[in-house]
Parts: structure tokens; C-alpha cells; sequence
């Protein structure tokens, strides 16, 4: 688990960081978050217990607690990964563990949405790309940066081409994936349309 959790805000074009591999396809959001954590009041804690059942069961060798992979940001997963239940929890969980982009072969739909919706792009890469990463990094540290403008990722051996929805690539470049500065950002036309609505005016004849 990373020391320090930022999360992300408004618009940005650019993530680096050091990778995690997780090597395994259909990893579900009950793994990703275990339902007993489900009942927190916020998402703070949530990071201290992503992968918790499979990391007990690994007893320390699962790679979320390896020191080697001690703050890593960028997920390396493989095909279908956040399927299963659609809880916003999980990719909560991971963002609070440190993640701030995951690249795989394939993602489920909701759990796409749910990591666009806090600020985590999702890439896609072929198998074979995914397994050329997973076998660098059995060996050596990696390092990637990903640009969104150009949608690739590259470290001082690798570099890759990624796949991304073109309108979440935007809402990144934009920031308008961020709805809540968005809307602190028109905070005056959100007044201006109040004070335009009959039924929010002050009534003096009450």
C-alpha cells in the first residue's frame, strides 16, 4: 500500500509510475474487495483490504504485499478483470491502495465505468503484449509512461500502443471525467440558473 493516497483531480495527460502484475483472467470485484468491507461509511480504509481474502491465503507472496512492488501505480492484469458484482468499492480499493492506472487485456463494463467515474484510465493491450510486461516484470522493476495524448505507454526497454475508449481518453484530457470541480468551477452559473427558477425565489408575501 502506497504511504501517501492522492486522489486524482480535473484534467491531466499524463500518469508515470512503477507497475504491479497481477497474472490471472475473470478476477472478480469480490476478490478485488470482499463484501464484509462493504458496510464502511467511506471509502478511506479501503485500501488497507483490497485482495484481502486472496493475500491471507497467499500468507505475504501475493504481489500486493511484495515490498518489491511497494508503491507501484500502475495494475497489470489480464483478460475480463472486475467482473462479477458491479460494486464501486473495488476500483475505490485499489485507487486507495495507490493504483492510478490499470492496462489488461480486457475489462468488465461496469467496473470500466466505475474506475472512469474516480479518475483511473483503463488501457487495453493484446495478450501477447500483456504477457510480454508480466515476464519483464518477473525479472526487473518497470517503469511506464502513459501518455494519453498519444495512448502509449514507455519505459527505457518497452514501449506500447494503447487502446482506449476515445471518449474517456477525452474526459481525461479535459477533466470532465471530474464532476464534482467541474461543478465548483461553474459554481456562478450554477447560481445564475437558481436565481432564475420561480419556484427557488424568496416569497416576501410569507
Amino acid at each position: 500500500m502506497n504511504d501517501r493516497f492522492n486522489s486524482p483531480v480535473g484534467r491531466f495527460s499524463q500518469i508515470n509510475g512503477k507497475c504491479i502484475s497481477l497474472v490471472g483472467d475473470d478476477v472478480d470485484t469480490d476478490r478485488i474487495i470482499p463484501a464484509r468491507f462493504l458496510k464502511c461509511i467511506d471509502f478511506d480504509s479501503l485500501g488497507k483490504s483490497v485482495f484481502d481474502d486472496d493475500r491471507k491465503a497467499l500468507k505475504g507472496k501475493h504481489p500486493f504485499d511484495l515490498k518489491t512492488n511497494k508503491g507501484a501505480s500502475i495494475l497489470i492484469v489480464n483478460s475480463n478483470f472486475g467482473c462479477g458484482s458491479s460494486r464501486e468499492h473495488a476500483p475505490q480499493a485499489l485507487m486507495r491502495w495507490g493504483i492510478k492506472a490499470i492496462i489488461g487485456e480486457s475489462f468488465a463494463d461496469i467496473f470500466y465505468s466505475n474506475c472512469i467515474a474516480i479518475g483511473i484510465p483503463c488501457f487495453t493491450l493484446s495478450k501477447q503484449s500483456i504477457k510480454i510486461i508480466q515476464r519483464y516484470l518477473d525479472n526487473k522493476d518497470l517503469f511506464f509512461e502513459i501518455d494519453l495524448t498519444k495512448s502509449s505507454a514507455s519505459s527505457t526497454d518497452l514501449k506500447f500502443n494503447l487502446g482506449i475508449k476515445e471518449t474517456s481518453r477525452k474526459m481525461f484530457l479535459s477533466g470532465e471525467w471530474d464532476t464534482t470541480s467541474k461543478l465548483i468551477e461553474n459554481n456562478n452559473l450554477i447560481e445564475k440558473k437558481l436565481n432564475d427558477l420561480p419556484y427557488i425565489k424568496f416569497n416576501s408575501n410569507f
